[in-house]
């Protein structure tokens, strides 16, 4: 199954950064189409786009300043999938992207994607004390998982913290 694109450019103020591709992205080439996945609503409800986008669309958010990558870029059913390997050339990989393309805000899409480019046993949401690259603000968010258990109204006021800080840094 082919890889999806990373959607990266400079100046961008936001990149969103997921574990890897779920299969059905593989299969159609765009970030976060499983349709339980609920990324698109709940960037739309936390006022992130002006208005709901589909996965189709994902290279369109480049015009909004957003990307999009992954640590690992082959798609798996799931996250267990991933091999140590997968991860530790995608940590390197990820860096090298981030240094080079010198995004704002770096939004890790679940605490585990965080922890396991961080190396850190645990983070809270929201801003991150470190950077993840030198200039390269790191902010956890929920996953959009249709899985995750969390409430949704939770999760979207997650996202709505970055939407604010975002707005209050002005970039």
């Amino acid at each position: 199954m082919d890889e999806v694109s990373d959607h990266l450019d400079y100046g961008l103020t936001l990149v969103f950064i997921g574990f890897n591709p779920s299969l059905r992205s593989g299969e159609v080439g765009h970030h976060y189409a499983n349709p339980r996945n609920n990324f698109w609503r709940i960037l739309h409800k936390s006022g992130l786009t002006p208005r709901l986008y589909e996965a189709a669309e994902d290279g369109e958010l480049l015009k909004l300043g957003y990307g999009f990558t992954n640590i690992v870029a082959r798609p798996t059913r799931g996250a267990e999938d991933i091999t140590r390997e997968e991860y530790r050339l995608g940590r390197e990989t990820l860096r090298k992207k981030l240094e080079e393309y010198r995004p704002e805000v770096a939004c890790f899409v679940g605490k585990g994607v965080y922890t396991e480019y961080s190396g850190k046993a645990k983070a809270d949401w929201g801003i991150q004390p470190d950077s993840v690259v030198d200039g390269v603000h790191g902010f956890v968010a929920p996953s959009s998982s249709g899985l995750v258990r969390m409430p949704m109204d939770e999760i979207i006021g997650i996202y709505r913290q970055l939407y604010d800080w975002i707005a209050r840094n002005k970039f």
